[in-house]
């Protein structure tokens, strides 16, 4: 399984292809806009850059990360030829279904069939697909060549040969990866996700302010960052979509999103990508200056 294709080039997207690239895989990464391709390929590229500069790696493994990565508009062209599809495209339940309906019909049969959700059913996506034994969750963090976790996650009707092969492609990349059953949240955002809204809920009632907030979780937890800041940093929006999945999925009010929280989504504040959240990043892309709205 030396070539596998992602979908989406967003910033996970082309963080799963990057890390794929650079240990030798051949990546057909697609996006329906050529535009989202080739501003995730400049972020590749900035990306090993950095790499290059840190004495990481040298401009030869560069050159050659880049070289491994084909882009395409179009499904049917980019997963020709596959071993393994990884989705990463929005965390948007109809979205995803569509895509894994084309993805049965124009892979071949013993493709894999892969997403990155943080928070959707495993067991949903294959149900739509005639290999629900293939269909598997593989959710990488970000910024995923860095960091090292990848959830795995078994549908209802994964195959233990699927599961194991793809624990395997996950070492091939100096992952750790861990098994996870298919409950919503999985277990990485069933346990940060309240963390980071009981965050926002303290901000709503007015316990303290938004640094006050951080400064006590990553001085008094040794946290690495706050979880406004951590919010900003996901996307607002992200968050309100997972924690929506979780209210669904349990129908337990622990996992209902602040109102601030969907308040800030609706008036377009989505963290560090829109340029305001929590925090301003009109000018600065570090969580410093607290938005004028706190």
């Amino acid at each position: 399984m030396k070539n596998v294709a992602v979908i989406g080039a967003g910033t996970m997207g082309n963080g799963i292809a990057h890390t794929f690239a650079q240990k030798d895989y051949k990546v057909q990464l697609i996006d329906i806009s050529q535009t989202s391709l080739d501003r995730g390929m400049a972020t590749i590229a900035k990306n090993l850059d950095r790499m290059v500069a840190k004495e990481k790696i040298t401009e030869a493994d560069k050159q050659q990360t880049l070289m491994n990565i084909t882009t395409h508009t179009s499904i049917a062209e980019g997963v020709k030829g596959v071993g393994l599809v990884v989705e990463a495209a929005t965390e948007n339940l109809a979205l995803k279904l569509r895509i894994f309906k084309e993805l049965d019909s124009l892979c071949a049969p013993d493709t894999i069939l892969a997403s990155n959700t943080s928070s959707i059913s495993i067991t949903q996506i294959g149900a739509v697909t005639s290999r629900p034994e293939m269909v598997i969750g593989m959710h990488f963090m970000n910024p995923v060549p860095i960091m090292k976790l990848v959830e795995i996650i078994k549908g209802y009707s994964t195959s233990q040969e699927t599961y194991k092969t793809v624990e395997e492609l996950s070492k091939k990349l100096n992952k750790v990866p861990v098994e996870v059953n298919d409950y919503p949240g999985f277990v990485a955002n069933r346990i940060l996700m309240p963390m980071i809204n009981e965050a926002i809920e303290t901000l709503y009632n007015g316990v303290a302010g938004v640094k006050e907030i951080d400064t006590v979780m990553m001085l008094g937890m040794a946290h690495p960052m706050g979880p406004l800041a951590l919010a900003d940093f996901i996307g607002l929006d992200v968050c309100l979509s997972i924690l929506n999945v979780m209210y669904d999925g349990f129908k337990n009010p622990k996992y209902a999103p602040c109102p601030l929280l969907v308040n800030m989504v609706m008036a377009g504040k989505m963290g560090s990508k829109s340029g305001e959240g929590f925090y301003d990043y009109s000018e600065n892309r570090r969580a410093e200056v607290v938005s004028s709205q706190f």
